[in-house]
């Protein structure tokens, strides 16, 4: 098994388990002072005046050579109908006959080419689980990771670059 280690000083990366965002880039750019007034966010939900929808849901690369997968924790915006079910289904015992929904993933995740608004499907997991973001099958790094899995040494670099880089957050 292969350890995954950062391609700048070298720690073991096996304490990093998952990194997330505290919200959707649409929300970190609204003003500070603007923010109350026109959002509301919550961990797991979003919304901007009243007409922008976005839930929190997990993006899981599987590791190759390894038994476990690297998970980011993003944000993908839903139509207002399907925010609504999804609230609605939550905390639901069985979802597997809803969906998916299509998404747009809402964060600029380090170490790829430019994420946001890659198109994605949210499916529900129920019992109060995040949902899994599922990437269209395209020739984008990311996707391509989630389809194939991440080499350990790749990964190390992508983890450099969220938890060193400037643009980690």
């Amino acid at each position: 098994m292969s350890e995954v280690r950062c391609t700048t000083c070298g720690t073991p990366l096996e304490v990093v388990t998952d990194l997330a965002f505290g919200a959707p880039l649409h929300y970190d750019e609204i003003p500070e002072v603007e923010r109350t007034a026109r959002a509301t966010l919550a961990s797991d939900t979003c919304t901007i005046d009243g007409r922008h929808f976005f839930v929190r849901g997990c993006l899981e690369i599987p590791i190759r050579g390894r038994s476990d997968t690297f998970m980011w924790g993003v944000w993908c915006s839903l139509s207002q109908e399907n925010y609504r079910r999804y609230l609605a289904l939550f905390e639901a015992a069985e979802v597997s006959a809803e969906g998916p929904y299509f998404g747009w993933l809402c964060n600029r995740i380090p170490g790829y080419p430019d994420t946001l608004l890659l198109k994605t499907n949210v499916r529900l997991r129920g019992h109060h689980n995040r949902p899994a973001i599922e990437l269209e099958p395209t020739d984008h790094p990311l996707s391509v990771h989630q389809r194939q899995g991440i080499e350990p040494g790749e990964l190390g670099r992508v983890l450099h670059e969220a938890l060193h880089g400037r643009h980690a957050g």
